[in-house]
């Protein structure tokens, strides 16, 4: 039985910088898109934190349930308003968008808003996950290019089958994985049985 996938939550990091003399004008500016965020259908939560008291740098974090959720609320004049509303006092010096399994290769980071962003699967589930998406492209990689480089000495083997198999996991494999084993990663009930 076909079900349709599951969209992928997506979670919005960005890092502002704004003058710690105008604390209080950020608070309420950051109220004020956390208001009109949360009319938005498809909002999921937001949070924000300077990593230090005085410190230059807010880190925030939006959530919505899909890629459309969240375009919608980009494009929107409430979301223009309210970035214009603080120009000359907010530097915006970084946006990164993350879906799927994309965050397992971040670097630890010491301050982290865990009650917008689902925990990180098990290590072992993540080994299952990459394991479903490597092994057989590893077999095709093996069956088409095994007898190309048969001749070839290991270093050389492994370089070009690296060359091919890394972009080809990265890009195209394990994206697909990640989005069909989400449920599974998330600890929830398959598609089916809901």
């Amino acid at each position: 039985m076909e079900t349709a996938s599951q969209p992928l939550a997506v979670t919005v990091a960005i890092t502002r910088k704004a003058d710690p003399s105008r604390n209080s004008e950020m608070l309420a500016w950051v109220r004020a898109g956390t208001t009109l965020a949360e009319d938005f259908p498809g909002f999921l939560g937001v949070g924000w934190m300077r990593p230090v008291l005085g410190s230059t740098e807010w880190h925030m974090l939006y959530r919505f349930a899909d890629a459309d959720a969240l375009h919608a609320w980009e494009e929107s004049p409430q979301r223009r308003w309210w970035l214009s509303s603080a120009q000359g006092m907010v530097e915006h010096t970084r946006v990164e968008r993350r879906t799927g399994i994309e965050g397992w290769f971040d670097p630890p980071r010491e301050h982290s808003v865990s009650d917008l962003t689902p925990a990180a699967p098990p290590r072992w589930k993540q080994a299952v996950t990459i394991w479903l998406g490597f092994f057989p492209v590893s077999l095709l990689a093996t069956v088409t290019l095994g007898h190309l480089i048969a001749g070839q000495n290991a270093v050389v083997r492994t370089l070009v089958t690296t060359l091919c198999l890394t972009p080809l996991m990265a890009y195209l494999v394990l994206p697909q994985v990640t989005k069909m084993l989400q449920w599974w990663l998330q600890g929830q009930p398959p598609p089916w049985r809901r």
